[in-house]
């Protein structure tokens, strides 16, 4: 397979999951503590299954049908499948045909969706973040045993253990500013990046503290939000893993 079908074919596999995804983050953003949503915006059908498209077939065509958001925004369908198509065709391009390459194609979907929800209630799902941290691990490890691979499992292991750590020490010290859900989440990106070393773990945590920090201070610039305003960290911590996927990807 050439390259340009390989990223083509990539892109694909993006946008198809991608469209996928906005019924699962509609029940998926409830604040803390609440259930995960079950019924449409106007309680009057059941909403069933995960995976899907935003509307609600029983309420289309009628005011206010369709499955939103918390603030009463339309899910972005179109947006969803963009990102994910774009995230996708990335990791192809630096990581060729290589058998990682099938393992960050599974896992994007995932972190493009918990991106979503935790922007919108600043909250990461148990039933996301756990099963992604034992998912690497474990596809990580068959990859590991393929002809072709550049990673080591070891090393993605010990990182993700690192990193889960290394943020509930924050957690601890500051919970308004780093969250369990975080925690759970670290130890699947640490695994993702642990993959091809330490630089890239260093690197794809660095990235995420920064992206994070230039985020916050914006908002405090533009007077949205205190200095002490905790912020969604878990989209910064999935851009900062992507940061390090691919540059760890590109020089191995």
């Amino acid at each position: 397979m050439t390259t340009e079908s390989l990223v083509l074919a990539a892109g694909v596999w993006g946008a198809l999951t991608g469209v996928l995804l906005p019924r699962a983050a509609y029940r998926f953003s409830v604040p803390p503590g609440e259930p995960w949503r079950d019924r449409c915006p106007a309680g009057a059908h059941p909403v069933r299954g995960w995976l899907g498209g935003a509307g609600c077939g029983a309420c289309r065509g009628e005011p206010g049908g369709g499955l939103r958001g918390p603030g009463g925004e339309n899910l972005p369908t179109a947006v969803l499948a963009t990102v994910t198509a774009l995230v996708c065709a990335a990791l192809a391009v630096t990581t060729g045909t290589r058998p990682e390459l099938g393992v960050w194609l599974l896992l994007a979907p995932v972190g493009v969706l918990l991106a979503t929800v935790d922007l919108r209630v600043r909250r990461l799902p148990d039933p996301l973040t756990l099963p992604l941290a034992v998912a690497a691990l474990a596809l990580l490890g068959v990859t590991a045993l393929l002809p072709g691979h550049t990673g080591d499992w070891p090393t993605a292991l010990y990182a993700a253990l690192a990193l889960a750590a290394g943020h509930f020490v924050l957690h601890l010290v500051n919970p308004d500013g780093m969250g369990f859900g975080d925690v759970k989440l670290a130890a699947g990106t640490g695994a993702a990046l642990g993959w091809y070393g330490w630089p890239a773990v260093l690197l794809g945590t660095f990235a995420a503290f920064l992206l994070g920090a230039l985020y916050g201070g914006a908002l405090v610039l533009a007077r949205r939000a205190g200095r002490k305003t905790g912020v969604p960290f878990g989209p910064f911590l999935l851009a900062g893993t992507l940061a390090g996927l691919l540059t760890g990807a590109f020089a191995a």
